[in-house]
């Protein structure tokens, strides 16, 4: 049995694998590490509230077999390019950093298709940059899922991002290159992330979008 510790269980891919973790009888405690309480009531839930931009107080509460991380924000919810790389990088880097120094040996993370360090987007720069600084972390495997455009049901409402999945379904018939963004369920990523643990025998491997449909069917 396992312990699992979830970063970002309040959003769209980290419900549907909280879900997914309390039906796996492989995993009989999972850790939700969040900034502020939130509603799901099961036995197997225990709520960690920490201070993100206080690593050294959570030092001790990281602990686990494997660290979930499904993290992230926007720029119009994060207020700034400054707020929002806080959020996506240095947040979920001093959680890793943490988790890593505590002995937790399986890491997988929620990354995004097109993360490049060297990109000119600042959302696919972010995430490229933290993609390269995990592998250097004392992990014993580290898995790092890039999905495109995620589809679910979100709490907020998010018009670009609905008109933006509408198009993609009017275009893939018509212009098969955008396979490679076509849009993917969030539960679809969260069953990828479970068998990531299962398949992964490598110290470092990248699941990209066609990867990422194969291992939520296949671990």
């Amino acid at each position: 049995m396992k312990t699992a510790v979830l970063l970002g269980a309040s959003g769209l891919v980290g419900s549907a694998l909280l879900k997914q973790l309390i039906d796996d009888p492989g995993y009989d405690k999972i850790i939700a590490i969040v900034r502020k309480p939130f509603i799901y009531d099961h036995p197997k839930i225990e709520q960690k509230i920490i201070d993100f931009d206080k690593p050294d107080s959570y030092l001790d509460l990281i602990n686990g077999d494997v660290l979930f991380s499904s993290f992230g924000s926007t720029i119009k919810k994060a207020g700034s390019k400054e707020n929002q790389y806080k959020i996506d990088f240095t947040y979920q880097y001093d959680v890793a950093k943490t988790a890593s120094k505590n002995g937790i040996r399986y890491y997988v993370l929620v990354s995004s298709v097109g993360a490049d360090p060297k990109s000119k987007i600042f959302y696919s720069r972010i995430k490229g940059e933290l993609d390269e600084e995990i592998k250097n972390l004392n992990f014993d495997h580290i898995s790092i899922l890039r999905p495109s455009m995620l589809d679910g049901d979100r709490k907020e409402n998010r018009i670009g991002e609905r008109f933006g999945l509408k198009m993609m379904n009017v275009l893939l018939p018509v212009l098969p290159f955008f396979k490679k963004y076509r849009p993917i369920k969030n539960s679809i990523v969260a069953s990828a992330m479970l068998n990531a643990v299962k398949s992964n025998k490598n110290k470092y491997r990248i699941y990209e979008l066609e990867q990422i449909f194969d291992l939520a069917k296949n671990p």
